[in-house]
């Protein structure tokens, strides 16, 4: 555990160091990895959470990269299932309830960026003014999760946010020092105000992504905007797909009128999606 860290930086360092304290870890915080027996390792996941289970295969996968270990001590097949929480995206009415109440400028800027730009909430408050050309009304930044590079064009909505910003320096001067869990407790208590429920700042995440799905933005677009090859992204797309496929009567119906039927393709604008003859 403490080998593991050292290489870790920022967000990921932080999340690194509220795992290892997870209680169930103090099953087996003192044993000699080489000496640890797999029913002790199943005793830390029946007593921990999912995050657990998570943080445990990562650390037995360091200790065989490190070749502390021969072999797994517990194999991949013995680890249950890791099932999240479900997540959802959140609406356009709903962000509009929280920006018609929120008194803060900057928070509400701040919340209408994640809506347009569908950034996790520490890349977009850690934006500076200097990641926006406005001769192209574009922006640029390297995520801190991942370093990936994202960034796009801006539309009109999402660039007056930016012009009424800061010129120099961060756009958001509070929320770039607030920790990334006290962002999040805020913006939980503004929608509890609200009675929202199941909505997370993450949530912006997945709204940007189901948008753009449903909008037939292409998916590789997607990821480039988002600065990742975003599960999120992925599973966007592959809900939207699933609505995109006829039923087997449907299908077969067409063919016996003499037509073919071309499934919609996700790389394709809404202006040519259509069956042909």
């Amino acid at each position: 555990m403490e080998d593991i860290i050292k290489d870790k930086q920022d967000p990921t360092l932080r999340r690194w160091r509220i795992a290892i304290r997870d209680k169930a870890f103090n099953l087996i915080r003192n044993r000699v990895v080489i000496e640890t027996l797999p029913e002790e390792l199943l005793l830390v996941l029946r007593t921990g959470k999912v995050s657990t289970n998570v943080y445990l295969r990562r650390l037995q996968n360091h200790c065989l990269g490190m070749g502390w270990l021969p072999v797994p001590i517990l194999p991949r097949k013995m680890f249950p299932k890791i099932v999240h929480r479900q997540k959802r995206a959140i609406t356009w009415d709903e962000h509009c309830q929280i920006i018609n109440r929120e008194r803060s400028s900057e928070r509400r800027d701040f919340y209408d960026l994640c809506w347009h730009l569908g950034g996790s909430q520490s890349d977009i408050a850690s934006l500076k003014a200097e990641d926006f050309d406005s001769s192209n009304r574009s922006f640029c930044y390297a995520r801190k999760k991942t370093a990936n590079m994202g960034g796009t064009i801006l539309g009109a909505l999402a660039w007056e946010i930016i012009a009424r910003r800061l010129r120099t320096g961060p756009l958001f001067p509070y929320l770039i020092n607030v920790r990334e869990a006290d962002r999040a407790t805020e913006f939980k208590q503004r929608c509890d105000g609200l009675g929202i429920k199941g909505v997370t700042l993450q949530s912006y995440r997945y709204a940007w992504a189901e948008r753009s799905a449903n909008a037939g933005y292409p998916e590789r677009y997607a990821q480039r905007a988002l600065g990742q090859n975003s599960k999120i992204v992925h599973r966007a797309y592959a809900r939207k797909a699933q609505g995109q496929l006829p039923s087997l009567e449907d299908y077969e119906n067409i063919l016996r009128g003499g037509q073919n039927v071309v499934l919609k393709s996700e790389t394709e604008s809404p202006a040519i999606l259509q069956a042909r003859n």
